[in-house]
This record gives structure tokens, sequence and C-alpha cells, in this order.
């Protein structure tokens, strides 16, 4: 590439000068290529280890004057083709002129500004970016891209000196970290180590120590096992591994591949050495973590953060933590876990006001909201900044949300004053809480709805007052006077103060008059739903009466969504989940439905309105449980591969049991995946759930493990899968809730317990006080790192069984081995998942859809077909390639949607390489016939046509010959005989041979198409058969001239090219001279037919197809799909030797142009005939059923088709077979067809093609040159 000239002062040290002029010098730099020696393996060593931007390029261009002793860089290259094609640009476009100028300041000066424009015109055809990359990480960026073979798609995010451990030695080099790609090169003492790992590859990546590689990151792949140390900072380099990772596992569960994130905010001063991508990516991972702590809604933009302290008036204390800005939120987490935290809708504030600092509260700031609740926060970095930030975000916010105007507020005061209840707020036109409604369903459906403004607990439960429940009612009573002390002392609602206390209210249990106010809250949907009124009602009109695979799963699955609880009994229940689910399915068809998301939604309708139960599902599948619900449940399959590995930390003794056992599978998915609500009691499960929503997913986990350690005994003991699940099935109906004030309803896992003594009883708050106190190390952090770890193992366990689940539908006849047939799909894999990154712009590449079946997920369109017929075919045709492969892809594409799946794909390549020669001749053929060959490419045959001499007769001369009559030049000879209702009549014309095989004319009265419709049942009985020759229609003298230039291309890179060239041209020859015979039969038969009115003595009358008959045969319109006539419909029960007659036939293809009509065609209408045709020139056949050459015609001629540019007589065709019998005669065409090629070398090389291994390592290089 062109440098801006820098100066150079020692010009010849480190390097070789191999070219040299008057005013440039060309540059090795030593130990990079021939030689060299130990000076050479030094220096090359050196600049590896040494250069901290990236390798040293091995080639320079110097400018230099006679008389100056100062050189001047202008241009490096990592290869000497590179380098050469600077080098000779100089000389051809510089040299001349700087002969001209006296002096050599003018010539240096001149040369620089050259120079300078250059790269000015190239970075102007550079697309300008957003963010620009500081310098030297641009020049670090062109290194990886030239000695990877990267294209200008591949983004590098960082790059960190380490060292690859290959065996026992470590290899120092430099690691790239791109987008897509873990790369990495060393030169060491002459040693070259060259890796490209894609980050879809990896199948584990884990930081680890051990004493034989200290602090490591390990990176494993299907094949190989990497190991990387000595980093500077390993822990920033294994956390942006860790990113760039799960992008890529994202990009396989749902093809969402990387696009940075222009709303993410930019630091001020970037490092001079981070990119933007880098710094994209760290902004992402703190949003994300933002969002996940305050369960805040997915497009929510962290904008700052900043160390600040919280009066807290509850314990009178300054509380130190971080405050956290963003477009709507103001959030503070303190530095304890459980200290406290709080979130501040930016839509409840109304002052934000910077208050008097002083030495006990410097730089305080006060923000008050509607709610009456003011937050004191202090000891405030740059305050200043941060109230103009608030200010900006507040001027930003709506005056009201969209939607009505008694929506909008409603929705404004979201936040109760501390003193308020949920009884007393219905009086007011202003709810203040979550327990109030948005207005319930808007419009035609609120009457449709009568659920929509409370939970149907309310409804369907007996009204019975708290004294009558006795104690169960004195507790719940309790349980409420706590709470709303609580709120009373820490704020109620989204502004309220979350602190240990508030944990220990929740695992106390939270009152069901409560319950859905506080799930609204802890999971954060109450923000998403008091931002998006009237939405949920929307949903439910526009899904209403729509009907779609997932309606019909729901419809299934509710009345089997708890059918114990008398809500559920009845349309009313039952009408409002069937309208949640199916609002949800049309927001997210993605997910759409999954089961178990019916027994959720279930109890979520039963604590809250139809919105709030819908915005609650939405929080639970998307943010608190994701992909949980998806088509292959990962996100459940990824939590239960965590529950394995805290198996095995926390109870060791009982994890190789579980193992054995396989429980562990089973159990997970219903527990997880229904929050327990399917396999524990009602009332009990209502509590995990209470824990799960302010919790997360580490409730779950530690429930989970304190059953398997409160049945550990019972499970040691057991003997197979059944006998375990029976135990902890038995233990988890006796879990209850004794202070439930609901009535008891029957759990199904009762039946468990039928016959023998029930187990002891569990109260559920006692198993939750045990889990927290044997497992509450768990953390949420550790979870999150878990997961990461898991997701790898889980999608890459999914990849494989889609690999072969794929490999097992291709049929076993296809010819390719298991391991073949993987490898193909891995590189099939490669190509479409590279299409997502580098060739997005392609209008047919489609996302791939996880929801379609495995076949169908990863789909390639016509150009990355080619890109990879270009790599695997055994057919080389050079420029040709492109054009064949275009053809291969319209005729495997057979539902013409511009995409075809891997089964196709494999199909067409076996073609090529399995079979006999014709098996492969059929394919060629098929090639060169609609819908392969287009109808453009038939055009440009005819500029083709004057390369073939032979075929010289013009269409005038063929008139001519034809009103003369064929007296002069075609002597005729007829025998006939009679078999039954047809006629085989013998004529020889001109040194040919010709049998005509056709049925007699229909004798009036009777009705042929009722004959005629059962031979077309039969031939479409036969087209589920393999296809034969006879299938195949007849190639028009276009489609044969495209032919020819195929061969002629196909042959140029052999060994055997004169030769191959030689035999191609007789065959053409051959055949040209067959097809032209045909033509002028053809024509002559149509005449003669139609002059001979009466048949002479001792002939046979000529046949003549009744009228109906004639249209049938009229050539079928392009794209007709009854067109395709089936198979040989009479010959198959004609006797053995009328066989040798017929097999020239075939169905006509269709959107072919006209032409002659097939002989399956005439014999499926068994009207006219067929015939054959012999030279007794160029082949001495004794008999005429032996060695017999066949041709298609039909009794009459149609009429020539004229296209711009040249006339080409559509009579003029030939046969497969003749073509087949053609190339028979030359052996080594033979030989050519039937040469054996190994598409596991193809394979190999198409994968170092996609990779691009490095090619400017000089010991390569001379290889190749030399």
């Amino acid at each position: 590439m062109w440098l801006g000239p820098e100066e150079v002062l020692v010009a010849n040290a480190l390097w070789v000068t191999e070219r040299a002029n008057p005013f440039f010098v060309l540059q090795r730099r030593r130990g990079h290529g021939k030689g060299g020696g130990l000076t050479g393996l030094l220096v090359g060593t050196l600049d590896v280890v040494l250069d901290s931007s990236a390798r040293v390029a091995p080639y320079r261009i110097l400018h230099q004057t006679q008389d100056s002793q100062v050189y001047w860089t202008v241009a490096c290259g990592s290869s000497r083709k590179e380098i050469t094609k600077h080098w000779e640009w100089l000389e051809n476009n510089l040299l001349q002129t700087l002969s001209i100028f006296d002096t050599e300041e003018d010539i240096t000066t001149f040369v620089k500004g050259k120079i300078h424009g250059i790269i000015a015109e190239e970075n102007k055809n550079l697309q300008p970016q957003g963010d620009e990359d500081p310098g030297k990480f641009k020049e670090a960026e062109l290194k990886m891209r030239k000695q990877f073979g990267m294209p200008e798609g591949e983004k590098l995010v960082n790059y960190y000196s380490c060292s690859y451990w290959k065996g026992r030695v470590p290899r120092q080099g430099w690691l790239y970290l791109t987008v897509n790609h873990l790369c990495f090169y060393s030169f060491l003492l002459g040693k070259e180590v060259s890796l490209v790992v894609q980050w879809v590859d990896v199948t584990r990546l884990e930081k680890n120590a051990t004493l034989l590689f200290p602090e490591s990151i390990r990176v494993d792949t299907r094949d190989q096992e990497l190991f990387f140390s000595m980093f500077l900072n390993i822990s920033e380099t294994f956390k942006l591994m860790e990113q760039l990772a799960n992008l890529a596992m994202r990009q396989l569960l749902d093809s969402e591949g990387f696009l940075e994130d222009k709303a993410l905010p930019r630091p001020p001063r970037p490092h001079s050495n981070i990119s933007a991508l880098k710094r994209d990516l760290d902004a992402r991972a703190k949003n994300e973590c933002y969002c996940a702590t305050f369960r805040l809604p997915g497009d929510e933009r962290l904008d700052g953060h900043t160390g600040c302290t919280l009066w807290t008036p509850f314990n009178k204390l300054h509380i130190p933590g971080q405050m956290f800005i963003s477009s709507n939120y103001i959030c503070f987490a303190s530095k304890e876990e459980d200290a406290c935290h709080l979130i501040i809708p930016l839509r409840e504030v109304t002052i934000v006001e910077k208050a008097d600092s002083s030495s006990v509260l410097p730089s305080p700031l006060s923000i008050s909201t509607k709610s009456k609740m003011t937050f004191l926060f202090a000891n405030l970095k740059d305050r200043d900044f941060l109230v103009q930030r608030i200010s900006d975000f507040l001027q930003k916010m709506p005056s009201k949300p969209p939607g009505n105007s008694r929506a909008g507020r409603k929705a404004s005061i979201v936040d109760s004053a501390p003193e308020s209840s949920p009884a007393s707020q219905e009086v007011s036109e202003q709810p203040a809480s979550p327990t109030s409604p948005l207005g319930g369903l808007q419009g035609s459906h609120a009457q449709e709805a009568p659920t929509a403004s409370q939970g149907l607990l309310k409804l369907f439960q007996r009204n019975t007052p708290m004294e009558d429940l006795g104690a169960k009612g004195a507790k719940e009573k309790m349980k409420e006077e706590s709470w709303h002390i609580h709120f009373f002392e820490y704020g109620r609602g989204m502004c309220m103060y979350r602190t240990a206390r508030t944990r220990e209210l929740v695992l106390k249990g939270i009152p069901e008059s409560l319950r859905g106010e506080l799930w609204l809250l802890f999971s954060g949907a109450w923000n998403e739903m008091v931002t998006h009124p009237g939405y949920y009602a929307e949903l439910v009109e526009k899904s209403t009466g729509k009907y779609s695979l997932a309606t019909e799963e729901i419809e299934r699955d509710l009345h089997r969504s708890m059918p114990e609880h008398p809500a559920f009994q009845n349309e009313l229940g039952i009408a409002a989940l069937r309208r949640v689910l199916t609002a949800y399915a049309f927001r997210n068809p993605t997910i759409g439905y999954c089961q178990a998301m019916n027994i959720v939604t279930s109890v979520l309708l039963l604590y809250g309105s139809e919105e709030e139960a819908f915005w609650l599902l939405v929080a639970l599948c998307e943010r608190m449980l994701p992909d949980y619900y998806n088509t292959r449940v990962v996100g459940a399959l990824v939590d239960q591969g965590i529950f394995e590995e805290l198996t095995r930390d926390f109870l060791p003794q009982l994890s190789e049991k579980m193992q054995d056992l396989g429980v562990i599978p089973s159990i997970s998915l219903s527990w997880f995946l229904t929050l327990f609500l399917s396999v524990m009691p009602f009332e009990s499960a209502a509590v995990i759930v209470d824990c799960f929503f302010y919790e997360g997913i580490k409730v779950i986990l530690q429930v989970a493990l304190a059953i398997l350690d409160a049945n550990m005994e019972q499970l040691l003991g057991c003997s197979d899968e059944g006998e375990a699940m029976t135990v902890l099935g038995r233990y988890l109906d006796n879990v209850v809730n004794k202070q439930s004030v609901s009535p008891p309803i029957p759990h199904l896992h009762a039946l468990l317990t039928s016959g023998d003594d029930p187990p002891e009883e569990v109260d559920i708050f006692d198993l939750l006080k045990v889990s927290y106190e044997k497992f509450s190390s768990l953390r949420a952090e550790d979870i999150e790192q878990m997961r990461f770890k898991q997701r790898l193992k889980v999608i890459q366990s999914l990849e494989d069984t889609a690999k072969r689940s794929v490999v097992r539908a291709i049929p076993g006849d296809i010819g390719f081995s298991i391991e073949e047939l993987e490898d193909l799909y891995m590189v099939f894999k490669a190509k479409q998942l590279a299409s997502q990154y580098w060739g997005s712009s392609r209008p047919a590449a489609v996302r791939r859809d996880p929801s379609l079946p495995y076949l169908e997920q990863y789909r390639i369109d016509t150009n990355q077909f080619q890109e990879l017929f270009a790599s695997l075919t055994p057919w080389a045709c050079g420029s040709h390639t492109s054009v064949l492969a275009g053809r291969m892809f319209r005729l495997l594409d057979e539902n013409k949607d511009s995409l075809i799946n891997f089964k196709e794909f494999v199909t067409g390549i076996s073609r090529m390489y399995h079979g006999d020669l014709t098996e492969k001749l059929k394919v060629l053929y098929k090639l060169h016939l609609p819908p392969a060959l287009s109808p453009e490419e038939a055009e440009s045959a005819l500029e083709a046509t004057h390369y073939f001499t032979e075929n010289s007769s013009s269409e005038e001369a063929l008139q001519q010959e034809e009103q003369e009559g064929a007296g002069n030049d075609i002597q005729e000879k007829r025998r006939g005989v009679y078999i039954g209702q047809h006629l085989l009549m013998l004529v020889e014309v001109s040194g040919w041979r010709l049998i005509f095989f056709s049925q007699l004319a229909e004798e009036k009265g009777t009705s042929p198409p009722d004959y005629r419709h059962y031979l077309r049942m039969w031939a479409k009985e036969k087209e589920v058969q393999k296809e034969t020759i006879k299938d195949l229609p007849k190639m028009n003298q276009e489609q044969f001239i495209e032919l020819c230039k195929t061969l002629y291309n196909m042959f140029s890179e052999d060994p055997m090219e004169q030769d191959l060239y030689h035999a191609i041209a007789t065959v053409a020859s051959l055949l040209l001279r067959i097809g032209e015979v045909g033509r002028r039969f053809s024509a002559w038969s149509g005449r003669g037919e139609s002059r001979d009115s009466a048949p002479e003595e001792g002939e046979p009358p000529a046949p003549h197809p009744p009228q109906d008959v004639a249209q049938e045969l009229q050539p079928p319109a392009a794209g007709d799909p009854q067109a395709k006539a089936g198979g040989d419909t009479h010959l198959g029960k004609a006797p053995q030797e009328s066989q040798v007659v017929g097999e020239g036939g075939g169905g006509e293809g269709r959107g072919s142009p006209p032409q002659p009509l097939s002989d399956d065609e005439t014999k499926d209408d068994m009207s006219m005939s067929s015939y054959s045709v012999v030279s007794t020139g160029s082949l001495q056949c004794e008999d005429l059923a032996d060695d017999t050459v066949l041709v298609g015609g039909e009794a009459h001629s149609p009429v020539a088709t004229t296209h711009s540019g040249g006339a080409v007589d559509t009579d003029w065709c030939i046969s497969f077979e003749q073509i087949l019998a053609s190339i028979l005669t030359e052996s080594v065409l033979v030989n050519f067809f039937e040469k054996r090629v190994d598409i596991g070398l193809k394979i190999k090389d198409q994968r170092k093609v996609e990779r691009q291994f490095s090619t400017s390592s000089d010991h390569e290089q001379s290889a190749v040159l030399g």
C-alpha cells in the first residue's frame, strides 16, 4: 500500500535491495524469502516480537536522489505481487516526468505531493466511518487483512501481544480479535504460525491457570484445543473474547449479526489504540448489565455513571454507590449489594435542583417526584454537567404518553404517596400504583374482556372475611400491615427504596392483595406498560381472527392450563388466556408460542388484569428467562447445564448418581420452564414466583438444589430414572403453603401418592429458608458467567444435532460418505453465515430462520452457490464456470425461490462426482436445456454459429430444395408392416435408414380421449420412478452450441487438452450432420404427407391424427405445470422387438422454445410417429436393430422461429442418446468423464479460500515462483 513519505536515515540496515533506478529503490526485509541465514531468522523474529502495531511489511519502496543521503518511504507490501504492482506504476508514470526537473528538491517535492494525492484518492473511495479509528489502529487493521486475507467487511476489534502454545513451546506473536474471527500470527526463528478460527466454531472458551499453561485462555473448537498466555491484561482480553463469542452464538441462535449501536454513548477522549468497535462493545456490555440490574426495557440506553452517596431517610445514612443516568431513568446501586437500590423514572421527576454545598454534604443534588418523594444525592463529581444532562433528557420526555388523554393522565402518576392504599385509589381518577388498571381494554374489546380490570382470583374465590379464616387470615393481615409499613418508610411504586428489608418481606410471602402490584414493580413490567398505553388492546384487535401455527397450538393447550382451578373451568378464564397468549405470539413471532407459557400465563392472570399479565409475560420471556421459550428452549437447556454444574460443586456425592440415572435433563426442564408451577401445589409455587420476580433465576436454582439435597439418601438408593422421578414427584406434591388463604386446589401429582403413606409435608417457607442458608453464595454475576459457558456448549450441541439430522435426510444413493457429507455441510453453512456479515447487500440472501426444519435453516443464493461451485466442481471451465454454476443453480432450484438448501446442493454436486458416464453426461445435457439454460443464454448462442462451418446450408437453400422436391438429391425406398393397430415402416433416404412407428387413424365413433386418459394416469404414476434417458427432451441447435462452448472451456486446463479438443471437434461435427439430416427429413416428411393424398398400391395409408389430437400436440406453454408429459407410455407394453424403435423419446422441457415434439408426447397421444436415423456412411450397421442412433421428430413441420440477430431452424434437434453414442466413440472423452476426483481435497482447498491463509510468507512465494 502507498505510505505517506517519511525519512529513512539508514536505508540498508536489515534490508536487501532487489531493484533500483535513479529515483526509487525496491527492498526486501532480511529474513524473508530465500536465504538470509541466522541474521534473517533473528530479524524476522524481532519484527514479530517487538513491533507494537503489527508485523513489519516484508517489502518497501524508497525514493532517493543521486546526491542526497536521505531516503523517503513511499510504499510497502506484504507480498511480492503487491510491491511489484506499485513499482511498475512508478516506472510507467513517474520516471519520464522526474527526468525533466532541474533540482533534486523539486523532484522530491513532486514525488511527495504525488504520493499524498494517491493516498487521498484511495481514502476518498473508502466508506466514511462515523467514529474514526486512530491511525495506528488502522495500520494494524490493514496489515491484519493482508496477513489473513480478510475482506473489507471484516472489522478488527482489538489486537494483543501474547504467546500461543504449540505443543510445549510458546510462540510469541499477535492475537487479532475481529468481529467474526480469532486470528494469531507468529514468526519465530524461521517457524511461521498462522491461525484463523471463526467465533461460530468455538465450543469452549475459558480462563484457567495450570502448571503447564500459567494463567492462560483456552479456546476449543470441534477439532483443536488452543492455549494463549502471557497477556499484559488477560482479564480485558478474555472479556472481549467472551463478548465476540456471545455475538456469534446469538447469530447461530437467531441470525442476528453484529450491528454497531449508534445510540450508545461515545467517550469524549478515546484512547489512542482503542478501536470504535471496541468502545462500542464496552458500552454495549455496560448497557446490558445496567438494564439487567434494574430490570429496565431492553431498548434503554445508558448515558453514563458516576460515584456518589444517597441519603436514605429510613436509617439516616449516606450510602455510597453509583448513580446511573439513561434516557428515561436515574438509578442508584449501593456498593454493598443489599444496602439500597433505587429506580427513578424521569416521567415522575418534577424538580432537579442543586443544593448548597457544605463540608458535611459536598455537591448535593435534590430530585423531587410527583409522588412527593425527594431524593438527595451528594459527593457528585462534575455536578453541573450532570444536571445539564438530566435537564436535556427531561426536555425530550413527552408531555403525555401517546393515547387518549385519560390514559395519559393515568400514566403520568404511577407512584403512590406512601400513605395511600389500593382501595382508596379507585375513588380518584388517577391510579397511583400498579393495582389500578389503565382503563382496561379499550374500544369494542372492553366489553368482551370483563377480566381486563382485575385478576381472575378476585372473581372466582369465595368472599370470605379475613376474620373467618382464623390463624391464616390473621397471618395474611399481618403480612399486609408489614408491607404497608414498608411502603410508608421506603416509598411505594417504582421509586421505592429496595433494601435487604424488602427481600426479607418477599421471602416471608407477598399477600395476595399485593402480589400483582409487586410482581409488576419487581419485574420491570410496570415501566413498559405505562409507556405503551393501548398497545395490548391494539395487539388483541390485530390478532383477533388471525390463524397461524401458534394459534393452533394455543387452542390445543388452553384447557390444559391449570384445569383444576375454577378460574379456568369456564369460558371467561379461557378467553382471557387465549387473548394474552395470542397477543404475545403476534407481538413476538420469533417465539410465537411454546408449551409451558400457558401454565405461567394462567397464574399471571390470577393476580393481574389481562394487560398486566401480558406485560409480565413480556418481561418473563424477553428479559428474565432469555431464550427459554423459543423453538429449541435454548435458555432452559443452558440453565440445565448450570444446574448440573452446581450439583457437582454443592452436592458432589449425588452428582455422579444423578448423571448415571439421567434424571437432571428430565426434571430441570419441567421445573425451570414452569417455575415449579406444574410440579408443585399452586399455593406453594406462587411463593417461589414471588421470590423469582425479585431475585431472578438464582432462586429457581437454589430451590432445585435444596430439593435434591433434601432427597439425597432416597435418590442415592434409586436404581433407575423412574424410581428417582417418583421420589421427587412425591416430595414436591407435599410441599405445602400453610399460610395460604385461598381454598386448596387439588394437584395432579397427588396420583403419585395414592396407595402408600404420603411423605411428610414440607412447608414452602422452610424450603426457601434452607435454600438461602445452604446455597446463598450464588451471585447473579457468577450465573451470567456460567450461562455464557453453557450457551457455547448447548448451541454447538444443537448445531451438531442439526448437522446429523440434515446428513441423515440425504438419500443413501447420493454417493458421498458420512464424513464427506458432514464436511460439505460445514462448508455450506460457513458460506451462508459469511453472507450475513460480509454480503448483507445481496438481495436474495435471507436471514436463517431457526424455527424452520433443520434442512431449511441454511440456504444459499445464486452468488454464494457460484462461489462454492467454482471451488468444488470437478468440471473447471475457467471463466465459463460461473455461467455453468448459474445453470446448475436454476436446475436445482425447483421451487423457484432463488434459494437452495443443503439437500439440493449435495444432489447437484453428487451428480458431477458419482455415477457412470451416462449419469454425468445427463447432468451436463440438462444444464443446457430449460430451465437451466435461460432464454438470454440461448439467444447468445446465435453469435457462435459461424464457428460451425459444417452447418452451412441456409434457409433459402432449404426452401428451394423443398420446392424442387427430393427427386434429385433424395432417393427413397419404403417398406412397411402392420402390427395390430400400428404401422412399422422402414424408409431408406440417401444412405440413411429411418424407422417410422405410428398408430393408424381412429375410426369414427370411437372415443380416444378415454383411452388417453388412462394412459396419462399411468404416466403420472411413472413420474415418481427414476428418470431414464428416454425422459430427456431433445436439444435444439442453440442449446447444442451452448453445450459445445461448455465442453471447449471444460478441457482448457486438462493435461490431455489437445486430444480432447480433437475428440470434441469430431463428435460435434458428427452430431451437427446428424441434426441436419434429421431437420431435412422432418421438413421432407411433412411435405410428403400433405402431398400424398392417396396411398400407392402395396403401401399402407399414411397416418393422419384427428383434429383434437393435433391440437394437443402443440408445444406446451412456458411454465405450464400440466405441460410435461410423463414417460414412455405406450411402448412399455409393446413387444421387445419394438422397444428398439422407441428409445428416442422424452417429454418436452418446460419453458423451452418451440421445437419438434418429442417421442414421448407423440406416443402419449398415440397419434404420430417417432423415427430413428443411422448413417450408413459413418456407422456401418448390418442390421437395423443393432447400433441404431435415434433422432426424434414429428410428421408435421412446425413454423421456424426467427430470432433477432440471426435465424436458427428449430426443426434441427438431436437427442441425448445420439450425444452419448457419439461420445462413446472417443476413448479420451470417456476417460475424462470417468476420471475419479477426490472431493476431500476440494473441501480443504475451499476452507483455505474461505479463510485465505497468509500468502505473504516468502518461503511459500519462492516455492510458487520457482
